[in-house]
């Protein structure tokens, strides 16, 4: 049984070219699942009127209260009842062929729990930008290598890569899954699920675009813009708290990370080595001191050991400008 799980909010401008592209599926979906967090347009009343009409069940709850994206998908995937679900956004179109190809691939995969893909970028004239969510990440094929090295969970401590709106899960994962933190910067539901199946080894991917993702400036989650490089005239300039902010913040989402999955009973602690010297790493860098005659001897540490590879590949910047900014 093929379940969907679509979390709306809001999305009435979007939602009717979502939903036909659910129902034109080469395979078709066994039922649709639709948690909406108290929407206030007419997203309601346009998926009732497309469950009117189309060929499978569409169940909708209204939530009593707002629970935010996170807790919304945590909820709408336990009220799902096929063996395999699509997680959905409100405002994508999917390609015909995205339920077939996914369910293809965990069929002839049965120890694998996730499989996602790559998705075409689209704006809010439902047009092409020419570029693909995995060109933007940089998710190429050296980093699709590794991926299937084993190194998976090592490409997601770095960061976040898997896009929930691609991705098709075993409901049977569900109980090692659930509950869905909501404590960690950045580790929404999507993040949450990919990188606890990568340490398992449970999740790989379909190098296409099996959707089309819409970026616009109303959408409430999801894929965003590159954060700006600061440039090298800047660096000397800046508030040093500019710079050391943001590596507190790193800081403290990886070590919580850490606590997190150091907890799963069913994680191989030897897994999380590498998130656990990261998160030191940027405690380190963090708490560097003012004075830049000290700060000689804890950045050669960190040098010496490669641990600068945790903040770039190009681990000679960071460094330096730890050193000099």
């Amino acid at each position: 049984m093929i379940s969907v799980a679509m979390c709306t909010y809001n999305g009435a401008k979007y939602l009717s070219e979502q939903l036909k592209s659910i129902a034109d599926q080469t395979v078709s979906v066994d039922e649709l699942v639709v948690c909406d967090d108290r929407s206030k347009d007419d997203t309601i009343e346009i998926i009732k009127s497309f469950a009117a009409t189309c060929k499978f069940p569409v169940r909708i709850h209204v939530n009593g209260q707002n629970l935010g994206s996170t807790k919304n998908f945590e909820k709408c995937l336990s009220l799902c009842k096929g063996d395999i679900i699509f997680l959905c956004d409100q405002d994508d179109r999917w390609r015909r062929d995205k339920v077939q190809k996914q369910l293809a691939f965990l069929n002839a995969r049965r120890d694998l729990d996730a499989v996602f893909s790559d998705a075409e970028i689209v704006g809010d004239d439902s047009q092409p930008t020419g570029r693909t969510i995995w060109e933007e990440i940089e998710f190429g094929k050296r980093r699709q290598e590794i991926w299937r090295g084993g190194k998976s969970h090592e490409i997601l401590f770095k960061g976040f890569v898997v896009t929930g709106a691609t991705l098709a899960i075993r409901k049977s994962c569900l109980a090692r899954l659930m509950p869905f933190p909501t404590h960690v910067q950045d580790l929404i539901h999507d993040a949450w699920i990919a990188m606890v199946l990568s340490l398992e080894n449970k999740i790989d991917f379909i190098p296409e675009t099996l959707i089309c993702y819409r970026i616009h400036s109303s959408q409430q989650v999801g894929f965003g813009n590159k954060v700006e490089k600061v440039e090298l005239k800047d660096r000397f300039n800046r508030d040093r708290r500019l710079k050391l902010v943001p590596l507190q913040q790193k800081a403290k989402k990886l070590h919580d990370m850490y606590l997190l999955l150091l907890a799963l009973p069913f994680i191989r602690h030897e897994k999380l080595r590498k998130l656990n010297l990261s998160q030191k790493h940027f405690h380190t860098r963090a708490a560097l001191p003012e004075n830049r005659l000290k700060r000689i001897i804890p950045v050669l540490n960190q040098l010496v050991r490669g641990y600068y590879q945790f903040s770039s590949e190009d681990w000679w910047l960071p460094a330096a400008g730890d050193l000099l900014e």
